[in-house]
This record gives structure tokens, sequence and C-alpha cells, in this order.
């Protein structure tokens, strides 16, 4: 390290543990923030033994924070052992992997980098952090420096450098950082998946799937598989995704630092802005992992409401999934930002008054009473077109089942309706009515409600009441399922639960497997399943699933194969309907 530094014009007041510190120190702190250091050779000699001689006279580490023009940006002084570092500008948070930003600090003790040096530059994105050891006599001893390296076989995300004495050291900071960045950011200029939501560069937003619960590996690997549909959905691009089982769940990470630091290595390697946690996470674990990762982190809750947020269209839709937003917005409000903890201004708000975040929640529960104000006119006016149908003495019937099962596609196909259906999961949000009829003038009211998934958020389940208050009145429930879907029995499960829930579970129902076209075509010889019991519980094979459930009726939607033998299935319900009716008027 033999480049001179040069003085800048203003220097940066030094931060951290200042305490007891003289006036002298503190000015030879200040002007040690006043060097340039050279972005390709790092320190001069001068500027080495300045470094370390304010560091043993202070008795406490000292680090610099340097951007890639050699400015030293913030001071911090810590205390023999370690140095906190504060929350750091997020500027290039976003555009590039890494801050801009490198750290070198003083160490009181012959020992090079530790453990958690190396936690700080992974979890802050430091273009390089390096360590110069300090001689009781206050000369510069040996220096040792690491950089992320996210691609390295042996799994660690940084490469460490040997400890060597200081002036022999040779590093090229500016060159190491550009080839650095070249190299991460290789192949990463993805195509845009159709009608995903862009980012800023015309590119879908990467993100990487989390699932860290106690259940076993498989389900869990099952769930990450539906939360990569689900993020889909949305318009993100998976660039990663992390499983782990745990005893017991951190209240407040959810994870350990080690898998944490997994967690900033997947991200780091697929660039990818957002972390996605399967499951829902708690207002602590949603500040703290955000605080720690800084990066934008959602949970499964966040991602559905997102889609339903993206595919609403009427009126009510929309007010519902602005409810449920701020129905789950309003506890997670707390400590959100230090701006919402300022005072507000203006008259009637100086002094002590309301604090900014009180402000905020007051409004957002003045937003919720008004929007279910709305709601519950409108589930007067869905109670009126109900009260409607019924005196004319009309049995309804209901699509129910998972999302993406294909019950617009039906819907269609019995009335002859254009109702948009798309292969995409929560494609329906709003209730539609149709009417059915059947010879001999028979005729049924069929409506389409929106789909099911597991675990569905309580806040969706009460935002939208007034649209499943539908399912009340029926006198009828088509649960339609996917007969292609590996996960056919476990969304079957999850459908009943629902209803359950919803104390809905005895409404009489047909099940209906639909989409078998997307089955594996095998003729009669061969439709009995050879393999092994997990291969049979896949439901890919019609026998199986005849044999799995005698009672249900097998079609296409799509091509219409079983519709006649489910509309005669149907016609006989509405016919028992009237009999029983016309019974129980007599």
């Amino acid at each position: 390290m033999s480049v001179n530094g040069i003085s800048g014009k203003d220097g940066v007041k030094p931060g951290g543990n200042l305490q007891g510190l003289k006036s002298s120190q503190l000015k030879a702190l200040e002007r040690l923030s006043q060097r340039r250091i050279s972005p390709q050779a790092g320190f001069s000699a001068e500027q080495a033994r300045e470094f370390a001689l304010i560091s043993r006279a202070v008795g406490r580490q000292v680090a610099l924070l340097i951007d890639r023009a050699g400015k030293v940006t913030l001071v911090l002084v810590g205390d023999m052992s370690a140095i906190y570092i504060p929350e750091l500008p997020r500027s290039r948070i976003g555009s590039d992997r890494l801050r801009g930003l490198r750290l070198v600090h003083t160490h009181l003790a012959p020992e090079g980098l530790s453990r958690e040096d190396l936690m700080d530059l992974l979890f802050l994105r430091l273009d390089d952090i390096a360590v110069l050891s300090v001689t009781p006599a206050g000369e510069p001893d040996k220096f040792q420096h690491a950089h992320l390296a996210p691609g390295l076989p042996g799994g660690e995300p940084y490469m460490v450098h040997p400890f060597v004495a200081w002036d022999r050291a040779q590093t090229d900071f500016a060159a190491q950082t550009e080839a650095l960045e070249a190299e991460m950011a290789q192949g990463d200029t993805p195509a845009p998946v159709p009608g995903a939501s862009m980012g800023e560069n015309g590119a879908c937003p990467a993100a990487v799937l989390v699932s860290i619960s106690t259940t076993h590996r498989e389900e869990q690997e099952r769930n990450l598989d539906e939360l990569a549909e689900l993020a889909h959905t949305a318009g993100l691009r998976v660039t990663g995704r992390l499983a782990q089982r745990m005893h017991v769940i951190n209240p407040r990470f959810i994870a350990g630092k080690g898998k944490l630091a997994e967690l900033e290595v997947l991200a780091l390697q697929g660039n990818a802005g957002l972390i996605v946690f399967d499951g829902e996470l708690s207002p602590t674990q949603l500040r703290n992992l955000t605080d720690i990762t800084e990066r934008r982190v959602l949970d499964r809750t966040q991602l559905i409401l997102d889609i339903f947020a993206q595919r609403a269209s009427s009126k009510a839709g929309k007010y519902q999934v602005e409810l449920a937003q701020l129905q789950y917005m309003l506890p997670r409000l707390v400590g959100k930002s230090r701006a919402l903890d300022r005072l507000a201004g203006g008259i009637g708000g100086r002094g002590p008054g309301e604090t900014k975040l009180e402000t905020d929640r007051r409004r957002l529960r003045d937003r919720v009473a008004r929007i279910k104000e709305v709601l519950e006119d409108l589930r007067r006016q869905r109670s009126y077109a109900r009260s409607r149908r019924a005196k004319g003495k009309l049995p309804v019937a209901s699509l129910v089942g998972y999302t993406n099962a294909g019950k617009s596609t039906l819907l269609n196909a019995l009335t002859g309706s254009k109702v948009l259906a798309e292969n995409r999961l929560f494609a329906t949000l709003d209730p539609t009515t149709r009417r059915l009829r059947f010879p001999r003038e028979r005729e049924l009211i069929l409506t389409d409600t929106v789909g099911f998934i597991r675990s569905l958020p309580k806040v969706l389940l009460e935002a939208f009441r007034a649209t499943l208050e539908e399912l009340e009145e029926a006198d009828l429930f088509l649960h339609v399922a996917d007969a292609s879907h590996p996960e056919l029995e476990l969304q079957l499960k999850a459908v009943d639960d629902i209803l359950i829930q919803l104390e809905l579970g005895d409404t009489p129902r047909i099940l209906v497997l639909n989409k078998i076209d997307a089955l594996p075509l095998q003729s009669e010889e061969t439709r009995r399943l050879s393999g092994p019991p997990e291969d049979q519980n896949r439901g890919n094979c019609l026998s199986v699933l005849k044999e799995l459930h005698p009672r249900a009726f097998f079609i296409s939607a799509r091509t219409g194969e079983g519709l006649d033998a489910l509309s005669r299935a149907i016609a006989e319900r509405v016919i028992d309907w009237e009999r029983f009716t016309q019974l129980h008027q007599g």
C-alpha cells in the first residue's frame, strides 16, 4: 500500500462509542475522515500509521466506511473487541447486489477477521471488509480482507484472503469489485413472464421462496411448489428456494443466523430483491427480517393479497381486497419506519400532539370502518337478490373447490356463458350467477365463487364474507377438483376443512373431478398402476381415481367429456328438490 492520501475539504463527524474521548482525539478522528483512500491500492503508509496510532491512542477499535471513489463516508469508534455498525444508506440496494461501500477497521490484538466480521460483510452486502491489526506501540501490524463470492464450490459465500504483513498486501479494490459484480450478473437477464408485473428494468422481480416449519420436509417441498405457483401468478420470477425443518420456530427471526446467511447467499446468486415466506410472519418477524436482509420480505398472506389486488375487477372485489390488506397491515404498522415516529405538524398537531404513527393508525381504522359500511350495503343488495331468487322457487347450486380447479370453465360449459376462465390461481374473485336449464322446463341457479386454498388467511375469510355468503344459500355444492393435480387428495381435504370452518359441511354436494383430459393416455388393459403405492397416490390414473372416489363424476370441462352424465345427475337433484319442496309445502 504505497499511494499517498489526499485530504478532502470536508470531513464527517465520528460516531459510535465516543464517551470519555479527549477533544484532541475527536479532532484526530475527524481528520481521519478527511483522507482519500485509493480505490486501487488502499491505505498509503502514512494513512496506515495514522489509522493504527489513533486506534491505539483511544484504546478502541476504529472503522472507516469508504465509498468507491475513496471518500470516507463514516468513522466509527467501538470498544476493545467490537464495533457496532449502524443502519447504512440503502441508495444502491435494489439496483446492484453490492452496496458500493467497503469497511476497514482495526483490531487491537494480532487477530484476523472474525466470524461476526464475515456476517457483517454478507448481510450488509459490502464491497469488501478488511482488518488492520495494531501493535501495542501503535504501529500497523497485519492486514486481512474478504469479499463476497457466492459461487464458490465449497459453499462459503465469501473469499477470505490470507492474514499478511500490512505493507505486503496488494489488492486493487476497484477492479475486484467490478469483476465480482460482473460475475454475479452473468446470465441474469431473464425473459419476461407473460402477464407479469415488470420491475424497473423491464424484467420480472426476482424472489427467493422460504419454508421454515415444524412439518416434515416432503410437506414443506409441496408447500413451496404451491408457493411458486402463487409467485408466478403474482408476476414474480423464482430464483431460489430454501426449506428447513425446525423443532422450535425462532420468535424473532423465524430462523437462526446460519440459515439466514444461507438465504442471503441464495438471494445474492439470483439477484433477488424479494424473499417470500410460506406461512404467516408475525409483525416482529417481518420487521426483523426486513432489517437484517435489507430486502423486501413478504409472507404467503401478503402474496395472496397482492394477487387479489391485481385481479379484483368489480367494486365489491376491490373493496374486499382493500379491507383484507388494511386489516393485515394494522398490527404490523408498529415501528415500520423511523419516519412514522415523528410528531405531526400543523394546527392542532404541534407540541405533544398525536404522533405520525398514531395518525396513520387512526386513518387506517377510519378507512376500515368506511369499507365495512360499503360492503354491508353490498351484502344487503346481494341478500335482496337472493331473496328474489328464493321467491322464484329455483334451487341454487354453487361451484366450490380449490383455486384453478376449472370451476369457471365448467360454468361456461354447462351454461354456455363466457365468464373469464384462465389457467391461473384465483382467476375468479367475484361471484358469477347463471341459469342452468334442463328439459321439461326445469331450471337451476348456478353460482361460481372465489377458489379456496390451503390455510386460507383469516383476513381473506372475513373480508370476503359478502362473497362467501352466496354459499350459505346453496342447496347443492358442486365440488370441483383437478383430477390431474399430484396433490388432489390434499386439495380435497383443504376444501372440506374450509367448508366446515364456514359451517357449511352439511350442505349436499357432488364431487366433480375435472381435467381428466390431462391424465396420462392409457388403454383399458394398462389403466391399472403397476408401480409402488406412492405412485398410485399421485392420482395420475383414471382407474385408480375411480376406485378411490366411486361416486365422483369424471369430466373435462374443456373438451366436454363426461358433462352429459353430470348434467343428468344435477337434473335428478333438481327433481328431488322439487319433490322435497312439494312434500314440505303439503
